[in-house]
C-alpha cells in the first residue's frame, strides 16, 4: 500500500504492563484498564487492529499475587482474579474495586455487561427507538470491548484475518469516571480527527432529480432569503441511473448525467464561488459496468475484457481494485471540484476475507484517501463499529418523518458518546413516509441546529422538500432563524470541534458525564452538554392545546442557568418540567458560561474566521474561554497552525478579551465585537478600554430579557480589551408577573380564570402562595404545568 494508506500505531505495550504464561497473557494498560487474551498456541497478537491501534500507555502501579494455580493482578481501580486454565466465568473475573455497586461491579468471563450502551449502525427505516449496540460506559462501573475478531492491521497499510481462537478483552473499570475512561479509550483506539470548519455550517441535502439550472437557483432563492448553507450534498441523481438492464439497476454510479449537468466542473465551481463545497453520493456495491465513461480505463486495470463489457465487480478486498477505484472513478471528480464523498453502503458486512466489513473499508481507505490533496480528512458515511470515530462524520441513515423518529434522535446522538463517536449526522425533518406536519418539522431543526452536524435532507417526493418557504409564515421564520443561527454559532462550535480531537471530550456528551452520582441525571435521555457552556433541552412532543406549549422534562444542574433565548434565570440542582411554545427550545447557559459567535447582522454564508464577533456572557462565577482558530482545512493539525483568544472573567465586575496571541496570520487583524451581559440591570458605571485607554461604546438594554448588549467597534486583535463595571452591577430577578402574562395569553382557558391568576401576581403574592392557589383551580396539567416552571424558576 502507498504510504498515503499507512495509519501510525503503537500496537507493542511496554514489556513492563504484561503478565504472560504459557496460553494466557494480561496486560495493564493503566489502572481501570486491561487486555485480557488467551490464545492456545501462546502466539499473541502486537499488532494493530481494526479498532486498537495504540497499546502503548505509561504503566501504571499494580500489584501480582501468583502461584501455581492462581494469579491475581491488582490496581487501585481493579481486581484480576484467574486460574491459569483456558478463560471461563468461573476461572476468571475482574472486579471494580470501590463503593460502586454491591454486587453488579463484579464481571466475570463471558457475561454481557450492563453498560449505558453505545450507537447503533443506522437508522435506515427506524420510526421511532431501535436497540443500540454495546458502549464502554456503565453505571456499574465497567465496559468491556471484545476485539477478538478485529483484524489486524499490517505494517504496509493492509488487513488480514487473525487467528480465530483466540480471545482478545479489553475491560474497561472505570466506575463512574466516564470522561476518564472516554480519554483513555480515544488513546486505545484512536482520536478523532478535526473536522473541516465548514462542516459545521448547514448542509443542504435531498435525494431528488435537480438539473444544474434548478439546483443554481435554489442557491440563490437561499442567498436571497438569507438562508446560510455551507455544504451541498448531490444525491444520486448527479450520474447515471436510467439505464440498460443489462448494466444493473443505475443504483451504483460514476458517470455524471449531462442532460441534468452538461458542465460538472462549472457547475462545482458556481457551488464554490458562492461558498459551498461539494460532496455527491455513491452505492459502491454495483462496481462498474460497460456504460461508465471510465469503464475501459477500470477494465483494463483488473484484467477483464471490455470488448466483451465484462463487469468489474465491486471488491474492496483486492489491493488492485482499490487503486483503481480511487484512481478512476474518484481522482477525477476531485480535480473537477468534488471535494469528499458521501458513501452510502447499505449491504451488509460480508466480503472475501471472512470478518471482514466492506464499509469499514471503504470508512478507513475513502478517509486516508481524502487527504492526498493536502487538506482535512473527511468521508460522510455509515457506522462500522467501535473505532469508527476516526472516520467522521456518520451518516445515520432515511428515517421515517414522525414525531417517534424525533423523540428517538436526540438520545440517540448524546449517548454515542459513550463509544466515542462524537459526529453523527442525522436526515434532519426525516427522510420519508410519514406525514406532513409543520411543527414537526420546526422542533427538528431546532434540534438539528444543536446537534453535531445539521444536514436538512428528504426524499424524492415533491411534498417533503425542507425548504422553509414550503411552510407556514410561523414556522418559516422560525426555520430561518435557526438555520441562521447555526452559522453564526461556528466560532464556538469549531472550538468544540478542537476539543473533541485535543482532549477527547466530544461536543455532545450525555448529562451523567459530569454529574454521575446523580440518579436524576440519567433520567433525561433527550438532554445533553452542547460543548462547555451549555445544556439543550430539544422538545420532541407536539404542542398541548390548551396550553399552546410543549413540555421537556429537564435536570438542571447544581448553580444558576440561563435561558439563552428568553433570558429566564433557573435555579439548578433539581428536576423540571420546561414549557415553549414553538419559537424556541430550551438552551440554557451556567453561571459564568462565555459564548462566542458570529455578528451576522451583516449577512453571509461564509463560514472563515469572523471580523464582527458576539459573546453571549452570564454573570456569577469566575470563568474563561479560549477561542481557538485556524484556516479551517489544513490536512495536518498542528499546534502552530492555531491562534487563541482568551475571554475572561477576572472577577464579578472585570471581563476580559486578551490579545490574540499563536498564529495571527489565521484570524483578521481588526474585530468588532458585541458583548451580551445576561441576568443584569441596566447599568451606568461600565468602562471599556482598549490597551488601557478609555472608549466611548454603544449600550443598548434589553429590558424584556434583562440583557445588556456593549457593541465595541472595531480594534486590533493584538489589543487588550478590557470591560469593567466600577460599582459592580445587579443581578435581576425573572419578571414573574410579566413572564406569567405571556404564558395566560396564549392559553386556551376561561378569560375570567386568567384575570384571576394574574391579578394574583400583580398583587405581590409569593410564588409559593400563587402556586398553592392555581394548584387548587383545577387547571389543564400542561397550563399548571407552565405557570409552575416560572413560579419556581
Amino acid at each position: 500500500m502507498e504510504e498515503l494508506y499507512r495509519i501510525k500505531t503503537e500496537g507493542h505495550a511496554e514489556d513492563a504492563a504484561i503478565i504472560q504464561g504459557e496460553k494466557y497473557r494480561f496486560t495493564v494498560l493503566t489502572e481501570e484498564m486491561i487486555r485480557l487474551e488467551y490464545c492456545e498456541d501462546g502466539q499473541f497478537e502486537d499488532r494493530a487492529t481494526q479498532c486498537v491501534i495504540d497499546r502503548k500507555f505509561k504503566v501504571p502501579e499494580y500489584q501480582v499475587i501468583e502461584n501455581e494455580e492462581s494469579l491475581e493482578i491488582i490496581t487501585d481501580k481493579i481486581h484480576l482474579v484467574y486460574n491459569k486454565q483456558k478463560f471461563t466465568d468461573y476461572g476468571l473475573s475482574v472486579q471494580v474495586r470501590g463503593n460502586i455497586s454491591v454486587y453488579h461491579s463484579i464481571w466475570h468471563f463471558g457475561e454481557e455487561a450492563t453498560d449505558l450502551r453505545g450507537t447503533a449502525r443506522t437508522l435506515d427505516e427506524a420510526d421511532g427507538a431501535i436497540e443500540l449496540e454495546h458502549g464502554i460506559i456503565s453505571r456499574f462501573g465497567y465496559g468491556i470491548l471484545d476485539d477478538s475478531r478485529s483484524l489486524v492491521i499490517t505494517e504496509d497499510g493492509w488487513v488480514e484475518p487473525r487467528k480465530e481462537d483466540c480471545i482478545d478483552i479489553y475491560f474497561l473499570g472505570y466506575g463512574h469516571e466516564y470522561e476518564h475512561c472516554l480519554k483513555d479509550y480515544y488513546h486505545l483506539t484512536g482520536k478523532t480527527p478535526l473536522l473541516p470548519r465548514y462542516a459545521l455550517g448547514n448542509w443542504w441535502s435531498r435525494f431528488y432529480r435537480y438539473n444544474d439550472q434548478e439546483y443554481k437557483a435554489l442557491m440563490t432563492r437561499f442567498e436571497k432569503e438569507e438562508i446560510p448553507f455551507s455544504v451541498s450534498v448531490i444525491d444520486m441523481d448527479w450520474h447515471l441511473v436510467d439505464i440498460d438492464p443489462k448494466y444493473g439497476s443505475g443504483w451504483t454510479g460514476y458517470t455524471w448525467n449531462k442532460e441534468l449537468f452538461p458542465d460538472p466542473k462549472e457547475f462545482m465551481t458556481w457551488l464554490h464561488d458562492h461558498g459551498l463545497k461539494v460532496t455527491l453520493n455513491v452505492h459502491p456495491a454495483g462496481g462498474v459496468q460497460a456504460h461508465e465513461e471510465k469503464y475501459k480505463e477500470m477494465a483494463e486495470a483488473m484484467g477483464r475484457d471490455w470488448e466483451k463489457e465484462e463487469p468489474v465487480n465491486f471488491d474492496v478486498t483486492d489491493q488492485k481494485f482499490l487503486k483503481a477505484y480511487f484512481e478512476y472513478l474518484h481522482h477525477p471528480n476531485e480535480e473537477e471540484g468534488v471535494d469528499f464523498w458521501w458513501l452510502d453502503w447499505q449491504q451488509g458486512g460480508l466480503s472475501k476475507i471472512p470478518g471482514l466489513d466492506p464499509l469499514w473499508m471503504l470508512n478507513h481507505y475513502h478517509y486516508l484517501d481524502s487527504g492526498r490533496r493536502g487538506k482535512r480528512r473527511l468521508t460522510f458515511s455509515r457506522y462500522a463499529g467501535m473505532g469508527s470515530h476516526r472516520y467522521p462524520v456518520g451518516f445515520s441513515g432515511d428515517t421515517i418523518i414522525s414525531w417517534e423518529s424525533l423523540a428517538f434522535q436526540p438520545y440517540f446522538t448524546a449517548n454515542a458518546s459513550n463509544v466515542g463517536y462524537g459526529w453523527w449526522s442525522h436526515d434532519i425533518g426525516g427522510h420519508m413516509k410519514g406525514y406532513r406536519d409543520e411543527e414537526l418539522s420546526t422542533r427538528w431543526i431546532q434540534f438539528g441546529v444543536f446537534s453535531p452536524i445539521m444536514r436538512l435532507h428528504s426524499s424524492n417526493s415533491a411534498f417533503t422538500g425542507k425548504e422553509p418557504w414550503n411552510y407556514n409564515a410561523v414556522s418559516e421564520n422560525i426555520m430561518k432563524r435557526y438555520l441562521k443561527l447555526r452559522h453564526e454559532m461556528i466560532p464556538y462550535l469549531y472550538t468544540m470541534n478542537y476539543h473533541a480531537s485535543h482532549d477527547g471530550q466530544p461536543l455532545i456528551r450525555p448529562m451523567y458525564y459530569l454529574e454521575p452520582e446523580q440518579p436524576e441525571a440519567y433520567e433525561v435521555p433527550n438532554e445533553y452538554y452542547f460543548g462547555t457552556e451549555l445544556v439543550v433541552c430539544p422538545i420532541t412532543e407536539p404542542t398541548d392545546k390548551a396550553a399552546g406549549t410543549a413540555c421537556v422534562k429537564a435536570w438542571i444542574p447544581e448553580g444558576k442557568w440561563y435561558d439563552i433565548f428568553s433570558g429566564l434565570k433557573y435555579d439548578g440542582g433539581r428536576m423540571l418540567e420546561l414549557y415553549r411554545s414553538l419559537e424556541d427550545i430550551p438552551v440554557l447557559a451556567k453561571e459564568g458560561a462565555i459564548i462566542p459567535l458570529t455578528d451576522l447582522t451583516e449577512y453571509t454564508n461564509s463560514v472563515e474566521n469572523p471580523k464582527e464577533l458576539a459573546v453571549k456572557i452570564v454573570p456569577g462565577k469566575k470563568n474563561a474561554f479560549i477561542l481557538m482558530e485556524d484556516t479551517g482545512d489544513t490536512c495536518e493539525d498542528k499546534e502552530e497552525n492555531w491562534a487563541q483568544t482568551k475571554l475572561e472573567w477576572i472577577n464579578e465586575n472585570e471581563f476580559i478579551i486578551h490579545p490574540a496571541n499563536g498564529n495571527l496570520d489565521v484570524i483578521p487583524k481588526r474585530r468588532t465585537w458585541k458583548m451580551e451581559f445576561y441576568g443584569i440591570a441596566d447599568v451606568d458605571n461600565l468602562e471599556v478600554t482598549v490597551g488601557g485607554k478609555a472608549i466611548e461604546t454603544e449600550r443598548i438594554y434589553d429590558e424584556k430579557r434583562h440583557i445588556c448588549q456593549v457593541n465595541i467597534p472595531e480594534t486590533e486583535v493584538t489589543e487588550q480589551i478590557t470591560i469593567s463595571f466600577s460599582k459592580g452591577y445587579l443581578l435581576r430577578e425573572n419578571n414573574k408577573p410579566a413572564e406569567i402574562f405571556a404564558l395566560l395569553y396564549q392559553a386556551k382557558i376561561e378569560y375570567e380564570v386568567k384575570e384571576k391568576i394574574y391579578a394574583y401576581m400583580k398583587e405581590g403574592k409569593t410564588s409559593s402562595e400563587v402556586l398553592g392557589i392555581i394548584q387548587a383551580m383545577h387547571l389543564p396539567d400542561s397550563v399548571y404545568g407552565m405557570l409552575s416552571e416560572v413560579l419556581l424558576a
